[in-house]
């Protein structure tokens, strides 16, 4: 499992600097990943984006440090990466409910994020099927959201969208200009810093006028690694980058990423069969 080895690499550079400037750029490299693969690969694994992890990381030391040390407040606030007091205490009083400056006369319970760890877990359900395909660049039609990846609010915005896709047509008028892979659910335009994505509700685009208002966006050339699911979307995706990815000598290719629904039969059956898409390259 040398890509959990690699993320644990990325953890001991978090910790062993959290009084720096981190950039992911240099955390990444730490992991031999590329910057994208690693945010990627951490926030499946962990359910935490990398910047969260580093926050709720410096916020559980920095409480420590103002418990058994007579640092001012001021002072921590600057070596844990807040520009002042103001910022340090309103991210404090977030994850702690309560002041930096009342820590020490306040005996009441504080969070602490312990330091991650990854354990190889040996499972009943050790196969998976997957199958590889190159596809050139295509022109998808839909309609998109914008989203936060921060405590998971887009798994609830996703799942709100489709609901309302399905509410008011959008779903099943996209269907009816669908191509070959059928309906689609596309995550895109990820960004990393902002901690935000897009997600459309798409299909690939025909030789027929679109409606007003849909949104066309070109999928670039990639090669996919495609992974069967059977019943109720979404799922897979966590043994895709927990188990896939770190046994593998792929990494993500940092592009558009796609649930593939077919347009036939219920979503929400046990024995529904879609897919998820990903874009990968040959680990170096």
């Amino acid at each position: 499992m040398e890509g959990l080895q690699r993320m644990i690499d990325g953890i001991h550079y978090i910790e062993n600097h959290l009084t720096d400037e981190l950039r992911i750029e240099e955390i990444a490299a730490a992991a031999c990943m590329s910057k994208f693969h690693f945010q990627r690969l951490f926030s499946m694994l962990t359910g935490y984006t990398v910047s969260e992890y580093i926050r709720n990381r410096r916020l559980t030391v920095a409480a420590q440090e103002l418990i058994h040390t007579k640092a001012k407040v001021i002072d921590v606030a600057m070596k844990y990466g807040y520009d002042s007091p103001e910022s340090f205490t309103k991210a404090f009083q977030r994850i702690h409910g309560i002041t930096p400056s009342a820590v020490r006369k306040d005996s009441r319970f504080l969070k602490a994020y312990p330091r991650l760890s990854f354990q190889i877990q040996i499972k009943g359900d050790v196969e998976m099927e997957y199958r590889m395909e190159e596809r050139a660049a295509f022109t998808v039609v839909g309609k998109s959201i914008r989203t936060s990846a921060e405590g998971g609010q887009n798994h609830q915005d996703i799942a709100a969208f489709w609901i309302e896709a399905n509410r008011n047509g959008l779903a099943a008028e996209l269907a009816m200009h669908s191509g070959p892979l059928g309906l689609l659910g596309i995550c895109l335009d990820f960004d990393q810093l902002q901690e935000n994505l897009s997600y459309m509700i798409a299909a690939e685009k025909r030789d027929t006028p679109i409606p007003a208002g849909w949104e066309e966006r070109v999928i670039p050339a990639a090669v996919w690694a495609i992974f069967p699911v059977k019943g109720a979307m979404p799922k897979g995706w966590e043994r895709i980058f927990s188990e896939w990815f770190p046994s593998t000598g792929y990494e993500h290719a940092g592009g558009p990423e796609m649930e593939v629904y077919m347009c036939d039969g219920d979503p929400s059956s046990d024995d529904y069969y879609s897919e998820i898409w990903i874009p990968v390259k040959k680990d170096k």
